[in-house]
């Protein structure tokens, strides 16, 4: 199956993940629900994975959420994070179907996870808070890091549609593609807002912008925001 495909992921499709793994448990149920495209469980999956080895507990708030798997799988890996929050201006049509089917495996998905459709700046962010978001495009990641930085949250993006129009590619457009650049200069504006930066990488056979950039603010490093 090519993970990057925007097909629907459906019922046919459960004998693909027959193993008895906690990921092929949650592909068999987003394949029972019938609403996901099959990169987006790909990529929801390799992010919740990479986030969690490196952030746990927290409320989740992951904002531009689609459908809210990147929200529902964090809960599944930590069930430390008391809840989570999954925004965005509109929610699919199909989420809430979505939601519940992941709920009939996951009973407490349904009592934690909360969906709102509002837009990101209208959402109250505190120090405790864990910011995620899945291909917020182009310059949505920068308000989402912003939003992040300036509760002195912990945040966690994987950017997408880079935009050199909007988005800042610093000094490095004549060295790097400037979606590279954007990330680079994403990653190193946070680092000077007194965060430890850490960047990663999603298997590129799910999508070209597979670059996550992850940042925990330092004590005693609160003014550089000022």
């Amino acid at each position: 199956m090519k993970k990057s495909s925007k097909s629907r992921l459906m019922p046919r499709h459960e004998a693909a993940f027959p193993d008895d793994t906690l990921f092929h448990k949650i592909a068999r149920t987003v394949c029972r629900a019938g609403t996901l495209p099959r990169k987006e469980l790909y990529e929801a999956w390799e992010t919740a994975r990479r986030v969690r080895r490196r952030f746990r507990g927290g409320r989740i708030v992951d904002l531009a959420c689609g459908h809210g798997l990147l929200a529902q799988i964090l809960m599944i890996l930590d069930r430390k994070s008391p809840g989570a929050l999954a925004v965005d201006r509109r929610i699919p049509a199909n989420a809430g179907h979505l939601a519940r089917t992941m709920a009939q495996e996951w009973p407490h998905l349904e009592r934690d996870v909360e969906f709102v459709e509002a837009d990101i700046e209208s959402i109250e962010l505190g120090p405790d808070d864990l910011v995620v978001s899945a291909h917020a495009c182009g310059a949505l990641t920068d308000v989402i890091l912003e939003r992040a930085t300036a509760a002195r949250a912990r945040v966690a993006v994987l950017p997408c549609c880079h935009d050199a129009r909007h988005c800042d590619t610093g000094p490095l457009a004549a060295w790097m593609t400037p979606g590279l650049a954007i990330d680079a200069v994403r990653a190193l504006k946070l680092e000077s807002l007194g965060y430890e930066v850490t960047t990663a990488l999603i298997p590129l056979e799910i999508t070209p912008k597979n670059r996550l950039i992850l940042g925990t603010p330092l004590p005693g490093k609160e003014n550089a925001h000022d």
